[in-house]
């Protein structure tokens, strides 16, 4: 196998994510995986892993993925991305709305031996929310 850098890795993870490809599952994360995200219930290991990919790509079609912004150091990848999509199936237990979803988000993903091991992400769940219709766009005064 040719050397992938770290970000190429997360890249990787990332294009499975918006292809909602599972059979790769153990050639990009590790067994011992975790996933740090507050705003999902908790994922680890090979099958976390796949639940992770199977909640964007059941929710979303048409998804696209794009890294907008990279910083690696050591086993460390920070990325600042985008989500978009038609939500045309389930996703965090709402109902598909067929409505477009264009969300952004932040992680830093540890990389050992060509594999994810832990990924530490903050996305834009309530604009998620909003934009899916369960949550009403508010305007603040002054704004």
């Amino acid at each position: 196998m040719a050397y992938l850098s770290n970000v190429a890795i997360v890249r990787k993870m990332l294009d499975g994510i918006e292809q909602g490809i599972v059979a790769d599952i153990e050639n990009v994360f590790a067994p011992n995986w975790v996933n740090h995200d507050p705003s999902l219930p908790p994922m680890q290991g090979l099958e976390g892993a796949r639940m992770l990919v199977g909640l964007w790509s059941g929710g979303l079609s048409k998804t696209k993925v794009t890294i907008e912004d990279s910083v690696t150091e050591g086993d460390r990848v920070a990325v600042r991305f985008r989500i978009m999509g038609t939500n045309s199936g389930e996703i965090m237990g709402i109902a598909p709305t067929g409505r477009l979803i264009n969300i952004t988000g932040t992680g830093i993903f540890r990389v050992v031996d060509g594999k994810v091991t832990d990924n530490w992400v903050n996305f834009d769940a309530l604009g998620l929310m909003q934009q899916l219709g369960v949550i009403p766009l508010t305007s603040m005064p002054g704004v």
